[in-house]
């Protein structure tokens, strides 16, 4: 009688190769690799941060902390009051984000949940698109449509509505802040959209199943499940979007009214004005010595800082919801 020999899984093993356990050091290269894209990427960082704050030296020594609250700014002049341009940042930027926000959540909710699958997709692909179009594109059609409907039937109606009280008082033009608010809602509604979109898809279905199961109406569903669930992702996405509108540049500078760059306090809408970012673009151009070149990387600096602030305090509310989330 032959007796038959299975052979171990040790022998497997070893004759096969499979199974081998690699060695400790097999992952030096990528460890090596991973230090030198990061080692790369904070030298780029250090390098960028040094040469803005380095540059605009000239500039505060040339203004001081009046670069933050005069009131008149004339870059031309030499008039270097930086209030005006936070006012029409903040302006432009609340408008935006009024206007932006609820449409753009409103939409994502009926792309995720209620649209039917077919046209979803062709939506979905539309939304995407209008995330990539440069924003001076943006920036021409509103100069070119929007412009033109403002002046003649949309601001007259609000002073009309308003009695001609703030904050549509003042005399209609088309141009101003009204106009770019408007167009920077556009601009950012397509990211707002998009990201809040694919926050609802990321959302476990036990969830909206065992609302359902429970009696809860489709509109219970959205409003006390699905928006609660997902609402630190959803405020990511509106951080994304006032990132962008902060730091927008080209559009704004054509749609604000602003040249020939001469700005007061904005006591309307309607008024014309200039924000950080239009600045730094349209006077780039102008700058023929250090501190008027100082004065625009200090522009920078407050930009950066804007933003920065924004991004940390979005941080903060995210931790403090994942933390009242948490058991």
């Amino acid at each position: 009688m032959t007796t038959v020999v299975e052979p171990s899984d040790q022998t497997l093993i070893t004759t096969t190769g499979r199974g081998r356990k690699p060695s400790a050091g097999s992952d030096r290269p990528y460890r090596t690799l991973l230090a030198i894209v990061s080692a790369i990427f904070i030298a780029i960082a250090i390098l960028f941060f040094y040469s803005i704050i380095s540059k605009s030296i000239p500039g505060w020594r040339q203004t001081g902390l009046g670069l933050l609250y005069r009131t008149n700014w004339n870059y031309g002049s030499s008039q270097y009051g930086g209030l005006p341009l936070f006012v029409g940042t903040a302006l432009t930027t609340g408008i935006a984000l009024l206007l932006a926000v609820p449409v753009g959540i409103g939409s994502a909710l009926a792309i995720a949940f209620l649209v039917p699958r077919p046209i979803r997709l062709v939506v979905s692909s539309v939304v995407e698109l209008l995330a990539v179009v440069p924003s001076v594109i943006y920036g021409v059609w509103g100069l070119l449509t929007m412009e033109s409907f403002l002046n003649q039937k949309g601001e007259p109606w609000l002073k009309n509505l308003t009695g001609g009280h703030w904050p549509f008082s003042g005399v209609p033009i088309g141009l101003g802040i009204m106009l770019g608010g408007i167009v920077l809602s556009v601009m950012i509604l397509p990211t707002i959209t998009a990201i809040s979109r694919d926050v609802f898809g990321a959302l476990p279905n036990e969830l909206i199943e065992g609302a359902l199961s429970i009696g809860a109406t489709r509109s219970q569903v959205l409003r006390k499940v699905v928006i609660p669930a997902c609402r630190p992702g959803l405020l990511g996405a509106v951080t994304l979007g006032t990132g962008r509108a902060l730091g927008e540049t080209i559009a704004l500078y054509f749609l604000l009214g602003g040249v020939p760059s001469i700005h007061s306090l904005c006591n309307s809408l309607f008024c014309t004005g200039g924000t950080f970012g239009s600045e730094i673009a349209g006077n780039f151009g102008q700058r023929n010595d250090p501190v008027s070149f100082g004065i625009l990387c200090c522009l920078a600096m407050i930009l950066m800082v804007i933003v920065g602030a924004v991004n940390l305090g979005a941080r903060a509310i995210v931790r403090r919801n994942l933390q009242r989330m948490l058991p």
